[in-house]
């Protein structure tokens, strides 16, 4: 009962490249279960370094109802200076604890279920804003582990992709994204300067604030992944049917859709949340660009790391430590 189990990230690599197309399905169904009232989803903490104002550490808690009863708490650093050192900008771990005690039972490396949860939950929004799984020209700006784990589970889904031009500040980096996508997946990708004939955009950087100013930049009927956040200036998303994760935790933290609240003071631009979409809800009328901007809610790192904790436990790939806690028993049983 009270084993503590710990994932590398070697088990969590497989785990998640074998059933990409099933975590998207189950992102899909926690968007939903969210929706439903599900779930705790408490605000993210920021831990923030006064001298290097780009790096931060954030504390994600949820808690998964229903036939989980688990909570968790995932604890992710973001130092973009690492990709100087060819080190992942991201680094991370997930805990685990059981619903009905309390106690955690499982730490995982996250970082790469941080990326298959964002990349998931770009996929849901792709399907269900583009209406299918066929697009002549996507356009991926920043070339990093996040953009290649999207182009990833597209794949997975069968997605059709015509051609797939990619921009990065670093030519190199996106000269290595366009052949991973080719070599991988078969698809026809190139360095690009321009997303100017782009049907989907994908914006996957590490900018801490807008660079893209221009309300012309997209035309109507566009669909934009906003995945990084604030990228996209306060005058493009006012002018743009905005569809979020949750109202709530987007609107902060300085993303483009918070720099717009601010700016104007109204939420007027928010059409609704994907949630809403999947069920009908709502639809962009399709005379503005689309812009789905994800924070990324704790619970869909739960749902991530549930599924792959199942499988290292049935894989025998998980590391057990079976006295980790030292003593379980309130008051220790002694004979005289």
């Amino acid at each position: 009962m009270f084993d503590f189990h710990v994932i590398d990230g070697t088990a969590v690599r497989q785990i998640v490249a074998d059933d990409r197309a099933h975590l998207t399905n189950l992102i899909r169904e926690a968007y939903l279960a969210h929706h439903a009232g599900d779930f705790r989803n408490p605000g993210s903490g920021f831990l923030r370094f006064p001298d290097r104002p780009d790096c931060r550490i954030i504390a994600l808690p949820a808690h998964l109802g229903g036939d989980y009863d688990i909570a968790g708490l995932k604890w992710i650093a973001s130092f973009p200076s690492n990709i100087t050192a060819n080190v992942p900008r991201a680094s991370a771990v997930l805990l685990l604890n059981d619903g009905a005690t309390g106690y955690p039972f499982a730490c995982l490396e996250a970082a790469q279920i941080s990326a298959a949860r964002t990349a998931a939950s770009a996929a849901v929004a792709a399907e269900a804003l583009h209406g299918s799984h066929t697009v002549d020209r996507v356009a991926v700006v920043g070339a990093g582990v996040i953009a290649r784990t999207i182009i990833d589970f597209l794949a997975a889904r069968e997605w059709k992709i015509g051609r797939i031009d990619i921009h990065d500040l670093n030519s190199d980096y996106a000269a290595l994204l366009a052949q991973h996508a080719t070599a991988a997946h078969g698809y026809e990708a190139a360095v690009a300067n321009s997303i100017s004939d782009a049907d989907i955009v994908i914006f996957a950087t590490t900018a801490g604030e807008p660079h893209v100013t221009d309300p012309k930049t997209f035309r109507p009927g566009r669909l934009v992944l906003n995945i990084s956040l604030r990228d996209l200036a306060p005058e493009i998303i006012v002018e743009a049917d905005n569809i979020l994760d949750s109202v709530e935790h987007c609107l902060t933290a300085n993303t483009s859709p918070h720099l717009a609240e601010q700016r104007y003071g109204h939420r007027d631009f928010v059409t609704g949340t994907l949630a809403q979409v999947l069920l009908g809800q709502v639809k962009p009328a399709g005379d503005r660009p689309v812009i789905f901007s994800p924070f990324g809610m704790g619970v869909l790192d739960l749902v991530v790391g549930w599924h792959v904790f199942r499988g290292a436990v049935a894989a025998d790939r998980t590391h057990t430590i079976t006295d980790f806690f030292g003593q379980t028993e309130r008051w220790a049983t002694t004979h005289a």
